[in-house]
C-alpha cells in the first residue's frame, strides 16, 4: 500500500508542475512512446533472466508492494512455535517431536500459528533443520555451518531479481532515448508539413526521453530498493530462527534461546521483555509439552 501511494505521489508531482507550467496532460499522452519503450525494456528483461529469476522477480514486485510479511505478530508466532517446541523436547525428548516435523500440516501445534504455518519456506527451514537433529544426522558443531550455507544460499536468491530489475532501470533512459530518436525520424519525413504537425511529432519523440528518466528513477529504482528492504527483512526473520535453534542445540534453556534470536531484531519487529515474557506464559499455560 505505502508503494501505490508512493507511486501516486510521483505522479501527482509531476503531472501538477506540468499543469502549473501551463501544460496540457494530453500532451504526455503517447501510447506508441509507452509501446516502445515497455517492449524493449521487458524484452531485455525476458533476455537476462533465467525462468526461476523471473518468477522470483514476479513474487518479489508483488510482496513489495503488498508490504513485508515479517512483522511484529510474523516474529511473535514464530518465537511462540520455537519456544513451544524446544520446551516440548527438553521435557519429553527430541524423538516427540517426529510427528510435528515430519508432517507439520497436520501437526497440532503449528495449527495454533496459523501467520508461521502459512510461510512454506520458513517451515520447510524449521522442519528440515530440526530434523536432522532428531535424526541425529548432525552434530551439535556442524550447525553454525549448516545455517551459514543455507542462508547464504537465500541471500544470493534474493540478489538475482533485484538485480535484473536493477538493470532494467538502469537501460529505461537508454530506451527513452531510443523511442525519442524514432520520434526524431518520423518527424523528418514529414518536415515539410505544417509547423504544428511537426511540432506535435517534435513533442511526441521528447516524450520518450520523459517516460524512460521517469519510469526508471521514478518506479522502477525506487522499487528495487523496496525488493531490498523485503529481502532483508526476510533474512533477518530466516536468521532469527537458525540463532534459536543453535541456541536450543546447545543446551541453552528455550527461554534464552528465543531471547538470543530476539536480541538481533530491529526495534520495529521486536517484541519487548515483557511481551516475550507473556508469550511464554501462555505457552505454558497450553500445557504443551506435559
Amino acid at each position: 500500500m505505502i508503494v501505490i501511494v508512493g507511486c501516486l505521489v510521483v505522479i501527482g508531482a509531476v503531472l501538477g508542475g506540468f499543469t502549473m507550467a501551463g501544460g496540457h496532460v494530453h500532451a504526455l499522452i503517447h501510447p506508441s512512446e509507452i509501446v516502445t519503450i515497455g517492449g524493449a525494456a521487458l524484452g531485455a528483461l525476458i533476455v537476462m533472466s533465467p525462468k526461476k529469476v523471473l518468477t522470483d522477480l514476479i513474487k518479489g514486485m508483488i510482496q513489495a508492494i503488498k508490504g513485508s510479511p515479517f512483522t511484529k505478530k510474523a516474529y511473535t508466532e514464530l518465537f511462540g512455535a520455537l519456544y513451544e517446541l524446544f520446551r516440548l523436547a527438553r521435557r519429553e525428548g527430541l524423538l516427540v517431536l517426529e510427528p510435528h516435523l515430519n508432517d507439520p500440516h497436520e501437526s497440532w501445534l503449528f495449527k495454533k500459528y496459523p501467520t508461521l504455518a502459512k510461510n512454506h519456506h520458513a517451515m520447510e527451514f524449521i522442519c528440515g533443520s530440526l530434523k536432522l537433529v532428531v535424526d541425529g544426522a548432525v552434530s551439535p558443531e556442524q550447525i553454525p555451518q549448516l545455517f551459514a550455507s543455507e542462508l547464504k544460499a537465500i541471500e544470493e536468491e534474493h540478489h538475482g531479481p533485484v538485480n535484473v530489475l536493477s538493470k532494467t532501470a538502469d537501460g529505461l533512459p537508454g530506451f527513452g532515448i531510443v523511442a525519442a530518436v524514432l520520434g526524431i525520424v518520423i518527424t523528418m519525413a514529414h518536415i515539410d508539413g505544417p509547423v504544428e504537425e511537426i511540432g506535435h511529432k517534435v513533442g511526441a519523440a521528447l516524450v520518450g526521453t520523459f517516460l524512460g528518466i521517469l519510469l526508471s528513477y521514478g518506479f522502477f529504482a525506487p522499487l528495487v530498493v523496496k525488493m531490498e528492504f523485503v529481502g532483508a527483512a526476510e533474512l533477518a526473520y530466516f536468521r532469527a530462527i537458525a540463532e534459536s535453534i543453535e541456541s536450543f542445540v546447545d543446551n541453552v534453556q528455550p527461554k534464552i534461546a528465543i531471547e538470543r534470536a530476539s536480541r538481533a531484531l530491529s526495534r520495529d519487529v521486536r517484541p519487548t521483555s515483557e511481551e516475550l515474557e507473556t508469550l511464554f506464559k501462555e505457552v505454558e499455560a497450553s500445557g504443551s509439552g506435559g
